[in-house]
């Protein structure tokens, strides 16, 4: 099974990045080496290399369902931040870690933050079992971002947002990047954050229609 997924795996950068113009050699390497299928929960394991989200985390009463990105996408995202080997990077929503463990490959160190206990629990359990010793889980809000570790180089949301809020990209430093997606379905927008001198500038790079994640939605007003 071990040769299976690693030919999946192969597939995958062949067929899924390269074909969508991911060409960022650190991205594609990362992507290459990382075995996808050891942060995808149980009977799901055989879907790791799909070109699909994948659900890691179930919708319950006081929280939406999760999902791990579609390969493309994200490598497209990574790409854009022009992440550079010196990095400091948060890992907004990292799930049950992949993400972290792939900017940990790219960047010198990695903090997924992660709101749900569960999947952080799990995610520090995959990171230290398969010896990302460079990456660091912590739980929090989403939303709020990890002001108490900034500044940082690049922070990357996995999931889409109706809006960034202005507290997130202010924990970037000067010259500092964040990427995500902003709106939803169709209307999904790949942007990136630039932080210069204090300023902030956004450029929206490629339509991009992932999940959202709950915490980035605005709540509806009530209108007369």
């Amino acid at each position: 099974m071990t040769s299976d997924y690693a030919e999946q795996r192969r597939k995958m950068v062949d067929g899924q990045l390269r074909t969508t113009d991911v060409s960022d050699v650190a991205v594609l390497d990362a992507m290459a080496g990382v075995a996808r299928e050891e942060f995808v929960p149980g009977r799901r394991k055989a879907l790791a290399y799909i070109d699909e989200d994948i659900e890691i985390a179930a919708p319950r009463k006081d929280a939406a369902a999760r999902y791990l990105m579609e390969p493309s996408p994200f490598g497209k995202l990574l790409q854009l931040a022009e992440i550079r080997p010196g990095d400091f990077i948060l890992d907004v929503g990292c799930g049950t870690g992949y993400s972290a463990a792939i900017l940990s490959q790219i960047g010198s160190s990695v903090i997924g933050l992660e709101s749900d206990a569960d999947l952080a629990a799990s995610a520090t359990d995959a990171l230290n079992r398969l010896g990302f010793d460079n990456v660091a889980v912590v739980e929090g809000p989403l939303a709020e971002g990890l002001a108490s570790e900034a500044p940082f180089d690049v922070i990357v949301i996995e999931g889409a947002v109706d809006d960034v809020p202005a507290s997130l990209v202010d924990q970037l430093r000067d010259g500092g990047r964040l990427v995500a997606v902003v709106g939803q379905g169709n209307s999904g927008r790949a942007t990136l954050f630039l932080k210069e001198s204090g300023n902030v500038a956004s450029r929206r790079a490629f339509n991009c229609a992932i999940k959202p994640l709950a915490e980035f939605q605005k709540v509806p007003s009530f209108q007369f």
